[in-house]
């Protein structure tokens, strides 16, 4: 209970005894007590209000489900983005890049029919010449 552990909460009731004394202390009792009854009334108002507006009923609510730790962005953009035969060809893609590709452009599996990348050419410049190099760049 924030960060206060049982010795210290005891030291602090003690201390505002102290320094409340004996003879202010059970208005500061009724105060404290009305002040929790109004947070539970409120606690219930919002439960109540939850229950009007939305149609359910709190308790019956699977907390877990609904918990943002358990989301993986990256699947949930790829199932919002992909139809159903998509989402297959996705899945055969992780295991043969070729045949998922083909099955995507609605080409056989065949390999011929798989278009493929070219290697880019590193181009190397002779030995001694400079790099080019752009002042406004820098």
């Amino acid at each position: 209970m924030f960060g206060i552990n049982t010795p210290e909460l005891v030291l602090i009731i003690i201390v505002a005894v102290l320094v409340i004394g004996p003879s202010r202390l059970p208005g500061y009792l009724e105060k404290l007590k009305n002040l929790i009854r109004e947070v539970r009334k409120m606690a219930s108002g919002a439960r109540e209000t939850i229950r009007e507006e939305a149609g359910v009923d709190i308790d019956d609510i699977d907390w877990k489900k609904l918990d943002p730790r358990q989301y993986d962005p990256r699947r949930i953009i790829r199932e919002a983005l992909l139809d159903d035969d998509d989402a297959e060809a996705l899945n055969s893609l992780k295991m043969a890049p070729g045949a998922a590709i083909a099955s995507m452009m609605g080409k056989d599996s065949d390999k011929s029919a798989v278009p493929v990348a070219a290697e880019p050419e590193i181009v190397r410049l002779p030995e001694g010449e400079r790099a080019p190099f752009d002042v406004e760049a820098t």
